[in-house]
């Protein structure tokens, strides 16, 4: 009101006229409280360390089941944001294998397999078998497939955080989706850092970040749901981007941690002619 007022009196070359509606005082913009009143909420134990504040996150995200799982499969659908339109993956699965260390968190390893579809087509499909990747044509050659992985490999740094030659340094918090975080860089043994933002009210994961050929890699986690009788909190939406450009967002409707699955499907010879799932 206050605006209008003025600008009206802009216009018309007087000076404007207080009514009932214009307040006595004002204490300031709307923005600016809130800001203050989000910034007054950080830090409510400023002495945790980056390695106490990681054990939390483990602990809320299920302990040692979710720390060391062994096998998963997820199941799902995904979002791909291109220049030339959207387009809907609506069978997306990701099977995995996690190995016992992890020395660089921005290498394959374990064994993994995504693979999606757009109704009857295949959309994409990329294994690796502990050794070798491989997509839809067969074997990659090294180079392109490292590449790859650099690219998407980052998230599992924070199981393995806990581990001997790592190191968890505490950075500034901030605000992840309007949440106050604990911001924890994490350096695995071969030098590489990997961003970790974990709410502060419940110890949940929201965010990694961490340096790709693609450009700064940014992943935020939200609609967390779980299982009766299973350790494990599963993010239901993880949205990507790629230098502040969302590239996609998946949507994980289904975990599995029974490990029922054969191992034959991390090393690709020819591109299935259906789901395998």
């Amino acid at each position: 009101m206050i605006r209008i007022l003025i600008a009206g009196a802009l216009l018309a070359g007087c000076a404007a006229v207080p009514s009932a509606e214009t307040p006595a005082t004002v204490s300031g913009p709307p923005a600016l409280e809130a800001a203050s009143e989000m910034a007054a909420s950080f830090e409510a134990e400023p002495a945790l360390s980056g390695a106490e504040i990681i054990a939390r996150a483990h602990a809320a995200a299920g302990g040692d089941t979710w720390v060391r799982p062994g096998r998963l499969k997820l199941t799902g659908y995904n979002i791909i944001y291109r220049p030339e339109g959207t387009v809907m993956w609506d069978r997306y699965a990701m099977w995995r294998v996690f190995g016992d260390e992890k020395r660089d968190a921005h290498a394959a390893n374990g064994k993994v397999r995504i693979e999606a579809w757009t109704k009857d087509n295949l959309a994409m499909l990329i294994a690796f078998d502990g050794e070798t990747t491989s997509n839809q044509d067969g074997p990659m050659e090294d180079q392109s497939a490292n590449a790859m992985w650099s690219n998407n490999f980052g998230f599992g740094a924070i199981r393995n955080a806990l581990d001997e030659g790592w190191t968890q340094t505490r950075k500034q918090d901030r605000l992840i989706d309007g949440a106050p975080a604990y911001m924890v860089a994490l350096t695995d043994p071969s030098g590489g850092e990997t961003l970790f933002g974990i709410r502060q009210s419940d110890a949940a994961i929201l965010y990694v970040g961490f340096d790709t050929p693609r450009g700064w890699h940014e992943r935020r986690y939200s609609h967390f749901y779980t299982k009766p009788g299973i350790d494990w909190v599963q993010p239901g939406r993880v949205r990507l981007f790629y230098d502040g450009v969302k590239s996609n967002e998946a949507i994980w409707t289904d975990f599995d941690l029974s490990g029922d699955f054969d191992d034959t499907i991390f090393f690709v010879t020819a591109p299935p002619p259906e789901p395998t799932f």
